[in-house]
């Protein structure tokens, strides 16, 4: 090793949709760890954070799992990579309520059967890309440059918001999605609708919303000249992804739009081979646009 070169290594929350219906974001957030050699560590026993429907349910059973996955997570160095956007707002949602709330503090450490764990930093897979592993890195990693290749970064409702918890980017004007596409020499479009909501979970109690909020946004990408979109979130992927097929039904338009996860991006432009993205688990075909780009 080079005296003073600095090993990037981190515990790893990979969250229950990673293991789940976002296995292709596992697979290709570990494949791409491996190729920029990022060392990952999962965080053993870890479960559920409660994601998205937990604390409108029972706030205090939303923290106390959250903290207590953070109290795990506390078992292996480095800061805490997460990839999902929802379980990293929930997880730097609880940290800040538990510094800022003492009562709070003080019920779920009596919940959790342990000091309240609020120093470990949590890093979103974006954060660690573009700031600790480096954007001028990145680039250097490149070994097959997405030339030609128009995406709209669609970083949805919870990576950035509310300003005061996620701390990832700037809540109205974010770039940092646009910066590490930038290096992985992709085109970032400008677009309107790439904060705005898809519907998350109203997946199965109000489909019409969903069906609506999300065609508004394929719309939009479709009209800003976007080859594909590229998300950071397993619901987000799940509402413009898995969805589309009924959206075009539904509202009578043609999109064939593919929606990447940010790893699988990175990891085509620093040569992980496409059986290690998990593109094959995406419902809008993705191989006629890679292949028209001589991407694959």
């Amino acid at each position: 090793m080079t005296p003073g070169k600095k090993i990037l290594s981190y515990a790893y929350y990979p969250g229950c949709s990673l293991h789940a219906s976002a296995k292709e974001y596992d697979i290709s957030t570990r494949g791409v760890c491996k190729a920029l050699k990022i060392g990952l560590e999962e965080v053993p026993d870890w479960f559920c954070c409660g994601a998205t429907p937990a604390h409108n349910v029972d706030e205090l059973l939303s923290l106390s799992l959250c903290a207590k996955n953070l109290s795990l997570a506390e078992g292996v160095k480095g800061d805490l990579a997460v990839a999902c956007a929802a379980c990293f707002s929930r997880l730097k949602t609880t940290q800040h309520h538990l510094r800022h709330n003492d009562i709070q503090r003080k019920q779920v450490e009596k919940a959790i059967a342990a000091p309240a764990p609020m120093e470990k930093k949590v890093k979103h897979l974006l954060e660690i890309l573009a700031r600790d592993f480096g954007l001028d890195k990145l680039e250097q990693a490149v070994t097959k440059p997405l030339n030609g290749l128009k995406v709209a970064c669609y970083y949805g409702c919870l990576l950035t918001r509310p300003p005061e918890v996620p701390e990832l980017d700037d809540c109205e004007a974010p770039s940092i999605m646009e910066n590490v596409l930038a290096a992985l020499g992709a085109e970032p479009v400008s677009w309107s609708h790439r904060l705005e909501c898809c519907g998350a979970n109203f997946t199965l109690s109000r489909p019409g919303v969903v069906l609506q909020l999300s065609n508004a946004i394929l719309a939009s990408a479709k009209a800003a000249g976007a080859d594909c979109v590229m998300v950071a979130c397993p619901l987000c992927h799940g509402n413009l992804d898995i969805r589309q097929k009924e959206i075009e039904e539904g509202y009578k338009v043609q999109y064939g739009m593919p929606v990447f996860y940010i790893t699988q991006m990175v990891g085509l432009a620093v040569g992980v081979s496409a059986s290690r993205l998990g593109l094959e688990s995406m419902m809008v075909n993705p191989q006629p646009l890679l292949k028209e780009k001589n991407l694959l």
